[in-house]
């Protein structure tokens, strides 16, 4: 195999990956009005795909377009060298779309219906490699939507033609009516202007070309006089001047594999403007999306800022709970010590308090009522550590009530259906079972990161500098104590010169007093210490909620929905871009050949 016909074979894998990503483009779109118009524009891309592919191996079909008097049918005449349609300079001639090619050819073959053109077969040199189309007027009185007219069947024939030659007079070359029409059919083909009656008119070629440029590439403009070609034919004369270019641009330059690139050159300009298009639809509807989506942030962020001023105030709120359970934790992984027996002491207080009454019970109705004590003590001590658990939930409940998540809905309503969006995924139903959603999500989340909080505090308050702070200042009060006691027993009472008297039990009670006053001003500064670590890791929770992340799961409908639009409009900027490369590979066979900017 060749490298040219590898590169050919390769041009047309991308020619039909393109299709394919076209089809898978348009097959699963955001639910929209813009884009419902897009996959009609591209299910009509899709039957002009298909019509293509049945004559891709079919002559290339040339039609005429020009105003009334423009010398259409002269000109079809001078290129197969036979006067096979009428012609007039002043008046309409052709009133039926007449296609003239070879007799081994059928309009079926070439995509065309059968009954929208008359047949002129003809077994002629010219025809070997293209099917020529002599059109009817488009500067004609009928109505376009009409059906049965001619020009209705006009602009559903040009869509299955390759080349368009383009036919003007002097007078004709501003006609309005054909430069609509020209606009309409140009989609998809290529273009070869011609000016005709050179035997009578001035050369208005730049003039033209100024007219033309502004909408299209215009190549060489040709200047002829089909009836003196037509001689020329007829006498067996070799065709002269501009019409010589014309008829080796037509019959030797675009034979062959220069008629596939031009369907596919074509095909490629249909899918350039129809992305175009589509592409335009999409943008004028983005600034009510954009807008829907900004009134989304806008509500998702009100909504979080009330949730996290909640729940910040609910954990305060319940920091006692929070701050027992913290000291528990402190306590586990403190390890065995004196300063730990005092951690466990302070946390069991209540239990130890509880005990002493029960020694204390001497009848069972004592022991009734210690049991009765306990069992509420057991259940304020439950409810209590239930209340710092779901304090998340109170805070979720006092927050989104039914009144902020009615004010959201309404809003977001109106931009909906300003964005032509789905309106039910901005009903109050759907947004309170978004907001529940939502809210559980985030609460599980507290939950861990509170668990995850006391965890990093109680790992830091029990470090080693910690630790020896606060066993070496309650070991050295037990150490005067210790050595005052050690001391007036040992020394002072048996190995002074002279002895002193062994203290009494006030004396112990006053260094028990000491010692547990000392205890407590050591829990005061380690729990004080811990109370302010609690607070500022709470604020700093809260300080990361100041943002739309709690409430990130509300409005998931339709934040959906614009992010679908959006990932739309990025696919088909990718699609274009494709579509761009290919243009760019896919060189023309003559730059003699105009198209539509």
């Amino acid at each position: 195999m060749t490298s040219p016909e590898l590169t050919h074979l390769e041009l047309l894998a991308e020619m039909d990956s393109l299709a394919d990503a076209l089809d898978r483009w348009a097959g699963d779109p955001p639910d929209w009005p813009a884009v419902r118009t897009c996959r009609a524009l591209v299910r009509r891309l899709s039957e002009r795909a298909g019509s293509m592919r049945v004559r891709a191996e079919a002559p290339l079909i040339v039609a005429t377009l020009g105003g009334t008097g423009t010398g259409k049918s002269a000109l079809v005449n001078a290129l197969v060298g036979e006067d096979i349609t009428e012609t007039g300079r002043f008046r309409p001639t052709t009133r039926h779309p007449r296609l003239i090619c070879r007799p081994d050819l059928t309009p079926e073959m070439l995509g065309i219906d059968p009954g929208s053109v008359e047949v002129v077969a003809r077994d002629l040199p010219a025809l070997a490699d293209l099917a020529l189309v002599d059109c009817p007027d488009p500067d004609t009185t009928e109505m376009a939507e009409a059906p049965g007219t001619n020009l209705a069947r006009l602009r559903r024939l040009l869509p299955h033609c390759d080349v368009l030659l383009i036919t003007t007079t002097q007078q004709k070359y501003r006609s309005a009516r054909v430069a609509d029409e020209l606009a309409h059919a140009a989609s998809g083909a290529r273009l070869v202007f011609v000016q005709t009656h050179a035997d009578v008119d001035q050369d208005i070629r730049d003039d033209w070309r100024g007219v033309l440029d502004d909408q299209y590439t215009t190549g060489h403009l040709f200047l002829v006089d089909s009836l003196a070609a037509l001689a020329d034919a007829q006498n067996g004369l070799a065709p002269r001047g501009e019409f010589a270019g014309l008829v080796d641009l037509l019959t030797r330059q675009l034979a062959g594999t220069a008629a596939v690139r031009i369907r596919r050159a074509n095909y490629l300009d249909l899918v350039c403007e129809t992305l175009a298009a589509c592409g335009q639809r999409i943008d004028e509807g983005l600034p009510a999306v954009c807008s829907l989506e900004n009134a989304i942030s806008q509500q998702r962020a009100r909504l979080a800022a009330q949730l996290a001023g909640q729940m910040r105030a609910e954990l305060l709120a319940s920091r006692r709970q929070w701050e027992n359970r913290l000291v528990g934790k402190v306590a586990s992984r403190w390890g065995f010590s004196p300063f730990a027996l005092v951690l466990r002491l302070f946390q069991g207080l209540g239990g130890l308090l509880s005990g002493s009454l029960l020694l204390r019970a001497r009848t069972p109705a004592q022991v009734a009522l210690w049991g009765a004590l306990e069992g509420a003590r057991t259940w304020q001590k439950h409810r209590q550590r239930r209340q710092a658990d779901r304090s998340a939930d109170r805070a979720l409940a006092g927050c989104w009530g039914q009144a902020e998540l009615r004010e959201a809905a309404l809003v977001l309503d109106g931009y909906a259906a300003e964005a032509e969006l789905d309106r039910d995924a901005a009903s109050l139903k759907t947004i309170t079972a978004e907001a529940e959603e939502a809210g559980s999500t985030f609460v599980a989340g507290v939950s861990g990161e509170l668990e995850s909080l006391t965890d990093r505090l109680s790992q830091r308050h029990t470090g080693w500098l910690t630790r020896w702070r606060y066993e070496v200042l309650l070991a050295a009060m037990l150490a005067i104590l210790v050595v005052r006691l050690a001391k007036n027993f040992f020394y002072d009472s048996w190995l002074a010169s002279v002895p002193t008297e062994v203290y009494g039990l006030d004396i112990y009670l006053l260094s028990a007093f000491w010692l547990i006053l000392w205890c407590g001003l050591l829990l005061w500064g380690f729990t004080s210490r811990l109370r302010r670590g609690l607070k500022h890791q709470i604020d700093r929770l809260a300080e990361g909620w100041n943002n739309p992340k709690p409430a990130e799961g509300i409005f998931a409908r339709l934040e959906s929905g614009c992010r679908r639009i959006h990932r739309f409009r990025q696919e088909l900027d990718r699609l274009q871009q494709n579509v761009a490369t290919l243009r760019r590979r896919l060189s023309l066979p003559d730059d003699q050949l105009g198209q539509r900017r």
